[in-house]
């Protein structure tokens, strides 16, 4: 099958190299996303396993049409009955782009008559509980892709509480990939929230499944093997043992953020290798452990918490406590704005390329170890 594993946008050749690490054949950057070929257990492994990827789509099918028949003619030679049973929910989602089809209602309508006439299969308004079949046409190619993941793969299961402007686990492991994070080494994050990037992080430490507590889409396919999924979900769920001096820290002034946090941790079961600890950032010590490693700083960019201006302070005191005290240790730093990452005054290579991220468009800075 061919398999595109989608990501956000600058993001795509992490992925490849995520998927690479996991052994999956032959990963192509595409934008918006990674092209591979498998067969059934590449779909389970890629959902369960890959902590960057937002969905696993099987691209049922791609083929050209200018015009409603001849849409209609491709879509009745499409083997429906491959990837669809008569008895699950289909919900049709139809985009059009440069394209002489540009009406998606006029599309999605005819998708879904092809669907039903070739399974059987209801049609659903409402995406809750349904499969869902993306029908995209773009410079007159239409793709049709099913997807196998159901819920957005950042919807781990764990996490109940969320804090103001989380980050979704996928981008905080994307991030984390791209600081060259292995999970051999502590991360510290002085600005912690709900506790996604330290709960990433030691999930990784311990060889833990992302994808492990979850449901997925393509339990709902004619394909799909029980039995086989079973066993394959089993072995996401062994734990590996860090070193014993690993720790993963975070650190919030929010009381409730802590608290939050701490939850999360416990329902993700990493608790025995992370700690959640209220306080200021001017109050930030390195761990007792004194092995450097990884900082990684998740802070307000005056999009949906505070403004630009008012965030310098913040910033430059973030940068003054890390050069203090944090000789030896890595930053990661998200942000919208070059001017509060000068304000830090750390020595950051140029920012990766811009990343959407909740309406705004954030980069990655990123620093050699700190002297």
């Amino acid at each position: 099958m061919n398999l595109f594993l989608t990501c956000p946008p600058g993001l795509e050749p992490v992925l490849a190299q995520e998927a690479e690490a996991l052994g999956l054949p032959g990963p192509k950057p595409e934008a918006g996303g990674i092209v591979i070929h498998g067969h059934w257990n590449t779909v389970y492994k890629a959902n369960l396993w890959l902590r960057g990827a937002t969905r696993v789509l099987i691209r049922m099918s791609a083929f050209r049409a200018m015009t409603l028949g001849q849409l209609e003619a491709r879509l009745a030679k499409v083997d429906w009955e491959r990837f669809i049973g008569p008895d699950v929910p289909v919900r049709v989602e139809a985009s059009c782009k440069g394209s002489r089809l540009h009406h998606g209602g006029a599309v999605g309508t005819r998708v879904q008559e092809a669907v039903r006439q070739g399974t059987g299969a209801p049609i659903a308004e409402q995406a809750e509980g349904a499969l869902r079949l993306f029908a995209r046409i773009d410079d007159n190619l239409c793709t049709l892709s099913l997807d196998t993941s159901g819920a957005l793969l950042h919807r781990r299961g764990h996490k109940q509480f969320t804090g103001k402007a989380p980050l979704r686990e996928t981008l905080a492991a994307l991030f984390l990939r791209a600081c060259g994070y292995d999970g051999t080494e502590p991360v510290l994050d002085p600005l912690c929230g709900s506790g996604t990037v330290p709960i990433e992080a030691a999930e990784i430490a311990l060889g833990l499944a992302p994808g492990r507590d979850r449901s997925f889409g393509f339990e709902q396919l004619p394909g799909h093997d029980p039995a086989r999924w079973a066993a394959i979900r089993e072995d996401g769920r062994r734990r590996e043992t860090p070193d014993s001096a690993l720790r993963f820290d975070g650190r919030d002034r929010d009381a409730g953020a802590i608290t939050g946090a701490r939850s999360n941790a416990e329902r993700a079961g990493v608790t025995a290798i992370t700690r959640f600890e209220q306080g200021a950032v001017s109050a930030l010590a390195p761990p007792p452990e004194g092995i450097p490693g990884l900082i990684f700083i998740n802070p307000p960019y005056g999009g949906r918490i505070g403004k630009v201006g008012a965030l310098k302070p913040l910033y430059a005191s973030i940068g003054q406590v890390l050069t203090e005290r944090f000789q030896g240790w890595r930053v990661g730093m998200i942000t919208t704005d070059a001017g509060l990452a000068k304000a830090t005054g750390l020595p950051f290579a140029p920012p990766s390329a811009p990343i959407p991220h909740g309406g705004l468009r954030i980069k990655l800075w990123q620093t050699e170890p700190l002297g």
